[in-house]
């Protein structure tokens, strides 16, 4: 029951700025000014239905050490994007042709901050969390992962690679990030930092959500395996490279910190159900 009213509370938030977000489309400083109230009220709320339904101190979004963790988490989304391009810039698939519009890219930092918020709240936070403490980190990482790429299929030119790359890439290091520190800030940080290098800064395709221009005037163009094609970068090889590469990472940071969660007996199982709050 609380994993349904967690997930009820912040999918409504989710769907009112989303809503607030799509109606300003054609005004980006106004969907800046949205943006980022709405995914700062998505973790208040979190913190609500979650403290409410648990009765604990909701640990993983304490407001000690957030900004920098999400800057970290920002700087390393940035960098990871960041090497993408490059491979494909000095390959040719990329060409920029001066700037595009710094309206746009205001425009999509609100829209990818509610949207990294309110993704990792429901994923890592809710679905994530709820699973591992049943079925331990590794088959709880497999099998939010996939649901998250899964969801992607939803997008305008979304295709079957396009989620598995999700799946992999995102599903698995972003999920890596939370269990490395046990705290939201980091994966939300990436999840922004990449999604706004990928809009915001370079102007490439997100997810295949027919993105508008960001700051450089940009054109992607090449064979699909690398370039991702009308899904964006994030369906090429590259991406899923360094990803896994960074979700290695920060599995071996979890591994070392005593972070990952074994699978528990059937017994142990019941007796953590029994004790749950209602």
């Amino acid at each position: 029951m609380r994993l349904v009213r967690q997930l009820l509370a912040v999918a409504a938030v989710a769907f009112v700025g989303g809503q607030a977000l799509t109606a300003a489309e054609d005004h980006p400083w106004l969907q800046l000014l949205i943006g980022v109230p709405a995914a700062a009220l998505a973790v208040l709320v979190y913190r609500w239905v979650v403290g409410r339904t648990e009765r604990r101190p909701v640990t993983e979004v304490a407001l000690e050490g957030a900004p920098s963790a999400i800057g970290r988490g920002t700087l390393v989304g940035v960098a990871l994007f960041g090497a993408v391009i490059v491979n494909l810039f000095t390959a040719g698939y990329y060409e920029v042709d001066g700037l595009g519009s710094v309206p746009g890219a205001a425009g999509l930092f609100g829209f990818m901050a509610a949207a990294a918020v309110t993704e990792e709240l429901l994923f890592r936070g809710i679905l994530f969390r709820v699973a591992e403490e049943r079925v331990g980190t590794w088959i709880a990482l497999v099998l939010t992962g996939t649901l998250f790429g899964l969801v992607h299929l939803l997008n305008p030119n979304a295709n079957a690679w396009g989620a598995v790359a999700i799946a992999i890439e995102a599903g698995g290091m972003l999920t890596a990030a939370y269990v490395a520190t046990r705290r939201l800030w980091l994966p939300i940080g990436l999840h922004f930092g990449w999604n706004f290098a990928g809009s915001g800064i370079f102007s490439t395709e997100v997810s295949g959500n027919d993105t508008p221009q960001g700051l450089l005037n940009s054109v992607t163009s090449g064979p699909t395996p690398l370039t991702g094609g009308d899904f964006g970068p994030e369906g090429s090889v590259y991406s899923v490279l360094f990803c896994v590469l960074a979700t290695i990472a920060f599995l071996w940071l979890a591994r070392r910190r005593g972070n990952l969660v074994p699978r528990r007996t059937r017994a142990a199982r019941a007796d953590a159900t029994a004790t749950l709050p209602r």
